[in-house]
């Protein structure tokens, strides 16, 4: 399997500009001093970041605040009624929950996808080119737990493969995984392409065919009840927006 030579790509806020004019001149205008809530996976983290400070430069004295994590237990905190604003998951089957309680204002739209790769540490004891590599009896491996949107996709493919991967710990979201590897407590992970890009040159990603079998699709929705109903719809817009495009593609997401 060929491996990906991983640049270092800075998501840098500076180059992120405000989200300009949202029509929505009222929402904005008022909201000063309030803090808009996005519960976002794990995965997300250095996009939305970014994106949230494009945010709030374009939204004077209105702060950001994100709750990252895997998306299953995002899911089952907002159906819990914690407060939040915008949730983003990383896959339509975490998405569901939230939607079948009715805890979503709308519908919710995919806005990013995105694939496994192979993380290795940067010296690649493992020797790793692919899935059939990972079954090695002394090779340490870490998933996402299979309610994870990571883990769902690495369960899937790795059947498409027609590997059975017996990891040495299932983590709960896939920065976790990520660490790991990073530092060295595994010989390797599957994890997203836009995480190892984000972890460069720290960790190496080599791709697999099977890959294009497990692809998860990003969705983002306001929530029914939001806090700060107009700016959740405004951040909703922005992810939306060509320039959350170019963020996410600039990080190793693929366009849905």
């Amino acid at each position: 399997m060929k491996r990906i030579a991983v640049a270092v790509t800075a998501l840098s806020l500076a180059s992120v500009t405000g989200c300009g004019d949202t029509g929505d001149g009222e929402a904005s205008s008022a909201s000063g001093g309030r803090t808009l809530t996005v519960f976002a996976a794990a995965s997300l983290t250095e996009t939305f970041t970014a994106l949230g400070a494009a945010f709030e430069g374009s939204h004077p004295g209105l702060k950001v605040r994100f709750n990252f994590g895997g998306s299953s237990t995002l899911a089952k905190q907002i159906t819990e009624d914690a407060p939040a604003d915008v949730f983003a998951a990383a896959s339509p089957a975490t998405m569901k929950p939230v939607t079948d309680d009715g805890a979503a204002s709308g519908p919710p739209r995919v806005f990013a996808r995105n694939r496994l790769v192979i993380a290795v540490p940067k010296d690649d004891p493992g020797k790793i080119h692919g899935l059939p590599d990972l079954i090695g009896p002394t090779l340490k491996v870490v998933l996402c737990a299979e309610q994870v949107p990571c883990g769902a996709a690495a369960k899937k493919a790795a059947a498409a493969a027609g590997v059975t991967i017996r990891p040495v710990s299932q983590e709960q979201d896939v920065k976790a995984v990520l660490t790991k590897v990073r530092l060295g407590e595994a010989d390797a992970g599957l994890v997203y392409r836009s995480d190892v890009k984000a972890a460069s040159p720290q960790v190496k990603g080599i791709e697999f065919a099977e890959s294009a079998k497990a692809i998860n699709d990003y969705p983002i929705a306001a929530l029914a009840k939001a806090p700060q109903p107009g700016p959740a719809g405004e951040f909703v817009r922005l992810v939306l927006s060509q320039q959350g495009r170019t963020v996410l593609t600039g990080a190793g997401f693929e366009s849905p």
